[in-house]
């Protein structure tokens, strides 16, 4: 793309996650800077990603203490404050002494940062909106409210977010339909960017029985564990393939943090399974790997509501790619992603989870068809890099190619 005082430059932020942790934002970020693109990341920071400042993989991460861990509402508003200003000072320094930006690519929750876009736009700058969650309806499931002020100020926000968009990035067609129906985005607008995984990123292992805990058979679930994750689900069915099954062949891996992580090993002691569950926090890549590659069957325990049902899970298709069957709960966007790779259970019942891994595991034969077609489709369909191109296309919409990387209301210096 020319020079580098030519390269278009882009700031995305996200609020949610640290970078590189953020496996789609990190996938956005470095398929854009290996597009030609300058690109800067401004994310809170975590346990492993206290770097207020990093240069890695060619992309410029900015990072900022996150004091607080939201609970409860007022918490939240403090949260959403407190990083809205830190993330607008971020921004602010890398317009003045960094490689300045010409796009601000803004990832929810929450939907906040709409109005950091609408200031820069008076400078030039575009605005796209990666709408990773649907927040009035995160709201009501957390919260057990779906109407009222707050889920009202939500619908606001989000809707703001869309009007001030140049274009809108969404996970999957369900969003791409809030977009257009709630958004009052046109079509030509919305881009579908789904979340494959990078098959570069991600290596088979030989399995490690020692994850298995002494047990023939290891399951696992991968992610963050916040409260509408569901993972008590995946504890109650474990102590239902004791109880109602019994089954003692079975030990539970449980991939990753999140605030409701203590809660749920709480949890497992409580409906005394402790034995049975694994909790490794938050790991390497390699770890991760590792895991995956050595377990039989894994579980989105994610219950039915308007939020998940609308909402591609991730941890699907990389289970798919280390060939691991699925039981998930009957989910819109899992059947998409996982398809025959899948079996679902009726929604929100733990007792038949546990009955649909009960058969899987007695299963192995259909086990085996099950992980060569989730390896296939992720590798024929669903993996990043049929995803990439869309990203592209999207800020091809935003800055054209042969366009000033510079816009005449510029005040930020090129790259040093």
């Amino acid at each position: 793309m020319g020079s580098a005082g030519e390269r278009k430059r882009v700031l995305i932020i996200v609020q949610n996650l640290p970078v590189p942790f953020d496996r789609r934002v990190w996938l956005e970020a470095t398929t854009l800077q290996q597009s030609g693109y300058t690109v800067s990341v401004i994310s809170p920071k975590a346990e492993g990603f206290d770097r207020s400042y990093e240069l890695f993989e060619g992309v410029h991460i900015h990072r900022y203490s996150l004091p607080i861990e939201a609970r409860r509402k007022v918490g939240y508003v403090a949260e959403f404050a407190y990083c809205f200003l830190r993330t607008l000072g971020k921004s602010l320094r890398i317009a003045i002494r960094g490689p300045g930006f010409d796009v601000i690519q803004a990832c929810n929750p929450p939907d906040t940062y709409w109005a950091i876009g609408l200031f820069w736009r008076l400078f030039g700058k575009r605005f796209v909106f990666d709408h990773h969650d649907l927040s009035p309806e995160m709201y009501a499931v957390k919260f057990g409210r779906s109407a009222g002020l707050i889920p009202s100020v939500l619908t606001f926000l989000e809707r703001m977010s869309f009007r001030t968009a140049d274009v809108a990035i969404a996970t999957n067609e369900s969003h791409r339909r809030i977009a257009i129906q709630r958004g009052g985005m046109e079509p030509d607008q919305v881009f579908v960017v789904r979340s494959g995984p990078d098959l570069e990123r991600l290596t088979v292992y030989p399995g490690d029985e020692a994850w298995k805990r002494g047990r023939e058979h290891l399951l696992v679930y991968l992610g963050e564990m916040c409260e509408q994750d569901g993972v008590e689900y995946l504890v109650r069915g474990v102590e239902h393939l004791r109880r109602d099954f019994e089954r003692d062949d079975v030990h539970c891996v449980l991939v990753g943090g999140g605030p409701h992580q203590e809660r749920i090993r709480a949890y497992a002691a409580e409906r005394g399974v402790s034995e049975l569950c694994t909790f490794t926090g938050r790991v390497s890549d390699e770890v991760l790997c590792r895991v995956l590659s050595s377990a039989d069957l894994a579980v989105d325990p994610s219950p039915k509501t308007p939020w998940s049902d609308r909402s591609t899970m991730n941890k699907v298709m990389e289970y798919m790619f280390f060939g691991l069957p699925i039981v998930c709960f009957d989910l819109a966007e899992n059947r998409y992603s996982a398809q025959e790779a899948a079996v679902c259970a009726e929604s929100n019942d733990p007792l038949a989870l546990a009955a649909c891994i009960n058969r899987l595991l007695d299963d192995p034969a259909r086990r085996a068809r099950m992980s060569e077609y989730g390896q296939r489709r992720v590798r024929e369909e669903l993996a990043w890099r049929y995803s990439a191109p869309h990203l592209l296309a999207a800020y091809e919409t935003v800055l054209p190619r042969g366009s000033a990387a510079r816009t005449r209301y510029s005040f930020i210096s090129p790259s040093t």
